[in-house]
C-alpha cells in the first residue's frame, strides 16, 4: 500500500510539473488516502503485536 502511495505521489509531482493540474490533484488525493490507510494499518498491527507480546511473556 505504501508503494502505491509513493507511485501516486510521483505521478502527482510529474503531472504538476508538466501543468496537468487536474491529474496532479487527483493523484495527490489518492496518495493521501493510501498513505492514511497504510498508517492506520501499521498502527493497528503494531498495537496488536504489542498486546500479543504481553500475553506471551
Amino acid at each position: 500500500m505504501l508503494k502505491w502511495a509513493l507511485i501516486f505521489l510521483v505521478v502527482s509531482l510529474v503531472a504538476g510539473a508538466l501543468g496537468f493540474t487536474g491529474v496532479a490533484s487527483g493523484a495527490k488525493t489518492i496518495a493521501k488516502i493510501l498513505f492514511g490507510l497504510f498508517l492506520l494499518a501499521f498502527i493497528l498491527l503494531f498495537l496488536l503485536a504489542w498486546g500479543a507480546g504481553e500475553l506471551i511473556f
